[in-house]
């Protein structure tokens, strides 16, 4: 009897030899947008994916207000406002809301209303699907403080270790654990959290910042996760090569990154140690290449980075070639546990 959608993920995490790779779709709405019908064609083709998401089900109603992809302004959990300009994609935080920690602390909102979540109903939807769930909560510390204070203020109260800023980073962390030990407690397969931490080149700080600041929440995160048997996945951007190596440390399950801004030369050396969640390069190839391309860096990808699993076949689908998104998933369903 083939193994199921949630059977292939946990066999590839686990470097268990699956039979297929597992697929996983991530769109933005500029796709549906630009090409109409073609995301649901896509999830018609391949069966709705091998993964899901679940509803919280909250008691109380989110504090966020708007259309983040809509041209206008929108307010997010916390109480930031975004200004959006491009229908389809997040907008920006031109003003922040803290401009003093002491002054403005208590502008943000903490969204306590994502600790009402339902945990029967989050279970029943659970049991309804044979993919694997993921949860419906994805805390991001270093991107959300960076809503809060403005990127360029934030940095500075890193390098100068400013003590008000460390106490809402401390309390900020805490009501995240709070939020993932609730999570845990669900039937879900797998925590995540995410934050964009790199720049084309490198990070966005230093691994030392990195290190003192971040890490030991990331560690809480994964511990939470692993203590509960639940699995745990991290999505971030940009070059964050000279974390790898403590992201893999840590215990972390799953990582979308954008590998081919690194090299993947460079990530071979942690091949067989963690899950690479995809992904194919869409700043130039999934934009601009050929079905030729996207099948060449398809076979790529598993001939470096696979190693009896490993590696999800995910892509993101922006503005991209819809053609070559397409490609994507045809190439990496030719792809069988031989050589590429």
């Amino acid at each position: 009897m083939p193994a199921t959608s949630r059977e292939l993920v946990y066999q590839t995490l686990n470097f268990e030899d699956p039979a297929r790779i597992p697929l996983e779709l991530w769109y933005l709405p500029i796709a549906q947008i630009k090409y109409p019908g073609k995301v649901e064609a896509l999830f018609a083709e391949y069966d709705n994916f091998d993964t899901t998401g679940v509803a919280p089900y909250c008691s109380e109603p989110d504090y966020a207000r708007g259309d983040p992809y809509a041209i206008g302004s929108f307010r997010d959990s916390w109480g930031c406002i975004f200004e959006n300009i491009q229908a389809g994609v997040i907008g920006e935080v031109k003003d922040p809301l803290v401009r003093d920690w002491e002054a403005d602390r208590a502008k943000v909102h903490f969204p306590t209303e994502w600790l009402t979540i339902d945990p029967d109903a989050i279970n029943r939807d659970c049991a309804k699907t044979d993919k694997f769930v993921k949860a419906g909560c994805c805390p991001r510390p270093f991107e959300q403080l960076q809503f809060i204070r403005g990127t360029v203020q934030l940095y500075m109260d890193l390098m100068d270790e400013d003590k008000n800023m460390k106490s809402f980073l401390d309390e900020m962390a805490s009501f995240y654990y709070r939020c993932m030990e609730l999570w845990a407690k669900t039937d879900v397969d797998c925590l995540l959290f995410m934050d964009d931490w790199g720049s084309q080149k490198s990070l966005l700080i230093s691994p030392e910042l990195w290190r003192a600041y971040f890490k030991p929440i990331y560690k809480n995160f994964i511990d939470i996760a692993h203590a509960a048997g639940k699995k745990i996945f991290m999505h971030s951007d940009g070059c964050i090569l000279e974390i790898y190596p403590d992201l893999v440390e840590l215990g972390l399950d799953m990582l979308n990154s954008q590998i081919f801004c690194m090299g993947l030369e460079n990530l071979e050396p942690f091949a067989g140690k963690i899950t690479f969640c995809g992904e194919i390069d869409r700043q130039h190839l999934l934009r601009t290449g050929t079905p030729e391309d996207i099948d060449k860096a398809v076979k790529e990808v598993y001939r470096r980075l696979y190693k009896k699993g490993g590696v999800i076949g995910q892509c993101e689908f922006g503005d991209s070639a819809p053609e070559n998104v397409f490609q994507v998933y045809r190439s990496w369903r030719n792809i069988k546990n031989t050589e590429a």
